[in-house]
């Protein structure tokens, strides 16, 4: 009976540890983001993370004014970027982004973390 009762903790524990992993974890998918750099905050109540908002536009006017626009809401988590992102709003930037399954307060508020930033020419 100990014995079983040993195999079926472990098995617990491992199934555990395997989910929260896959949660929280785990990178569903990564890919670049294109837009402009509408939003960039630190905020939170009790853990403060870099939240930000990009404008993406599917089609633009004559006037290079973008008409049809959804918003990618991302946080980042590396402080160096942030700094970066601070200086770059208002401006056309391309994000790299990796989806996680599920979000950690101290991580930010959204799936989409930010790994990387370049301002587009």
């Amino acid at each position: 009976m100990k014995k079983f009762l040993g195999i079926t903790i472990l098995v617990v524990i491992l199934a555990l540890s395997g989910f929260l992993w896959w949660k929280y974890y785990f990178t569903y998918s990564s890919g670049n983001r294109n837009g402009l750099l509408q939003k960039f905050s630190y905020k939170g109540n009790l853990f403060k993370t870099y939240e930000g908002e990009l404008v993406l536009s599917s089609v633009k006017s004559t006037a290079g004014v973008g008409i049809a626009s959804e918003k990618f809401y991302f946080s980042v988590n590396d402080k160096a970027i942030a700094e970066r992102m601070l200086r770059m709003e208002g401006h056309q930037v391309v994000l790299h982004y990796e989806q996680k399954n599920g979000t950690l307060p101290w991580r930010g508020e959204t799936p989409y973390l930010v790994d990387s930033v370049s301002e587009e020419k």
